[in-house]
């Protein structure tokens, strides 16, 4: 596992607050010039498309290295797709998830027919370099006909009432969404969402399941992964 961080050389901030911005425009809704008037108030002057910069140069990076990080997913992979309205257009958001909501990849795509349903498939199957036991779609005729082509061994099922895992899977993004008024590009939703994606739910470590002093201890634990991943704990501290 590679465990170097992104390099940061040529920022002349610190690799604390470059980490914490992007970890601020993942982790919550607030815009980019929100983020600029937060660090304004800690008396940290960084413009607003500085913090733009920085999540469009470093939020992948960092998503990347989380994932590196996730134990293999699980072996019944939830599939769905919903549209996507981008400068008028309908595009098309697919997205797989596994039993435990975790999410294992997401396409924005033009179509949603057989190519696109093989596409998606093909992605997940070299993302994840695992075989699924049972794949769950909704009755959309794509799935079954890029399922018999890619994945013939896997066990499909189709329903509508099965799927609930996918379905929920799309509210933080279009929650996200509404709060950017917005995608403005199809390869600019991409390359956020692969981001969004992998940052956010490595600090959701299901709340409900946990008591508060247990909560506590992962997140710090959580925090910690995130220094490291970012290089944030390997700079040195002053006194």
């Amino acid at each position: 596992m590679d465990s170097t961080p992104p390099s940061h050389k040529g920022h002349r901030y610190p690799v604390e607050i470059i980490s914490h911005c992007v970890w601020l425009c993942h982790r919550f809704p607030p815009s980019f010039r929100e983020v600029e008037e937060l660090l304004l108030g800690r008396g940290v002057f960084v413009s607003y498309e500085t913090v733009r910069r920085w999540c469009a140069r470093f939020g992948q990076a960092y998503a990347s290295a989380l994932r590196r990080r996730r134990p293999r997913p699980g072996d019944k992979w939830h599939l769905d797709e919903v549209f996507v309205r981008i400068s008028g257009a309908r595009k098309y958001l697919w997205r797989a998830v596994d039993q435990d909501g975790n999410v294992l990849d997401t396409l924005m795509q033009n179509r949603r027919d057989k190519a696109a349903a093989r596409r998606l498939f093909r992605g997940l199957l070299k993302r994840t370099s695992a075989v699924p036991r049972v794949v769950i779609t909704d009755k959309l005729r794509s799935y079954g006909a890029a399922h018999r082509e890619v994945m013939p061994s896997v066990e499909p099922r189709q329903s509508k009432y099965l799927n609930n895992r996918a379905e929920n899977s799309h509210q933080p993004t279009r929650q996200r969404e509404r709060a950017m008024k917005g995608f403005r590009s199809v390869g600019g939703a991409q390359r956020f969402l692969s981001a969004f994606n992998g940052i956010p739910p490595h600090f959701r470590p299901r709340r409900h399941l946990m008591p508060a002093t247990a909560h506590r201890t992962e997140m710090s634990i959580r925090f910690a992964i995130w220094d490291q991943i970012t290089g944030a704990a390997d700079q040195p501290t002053t006194a």
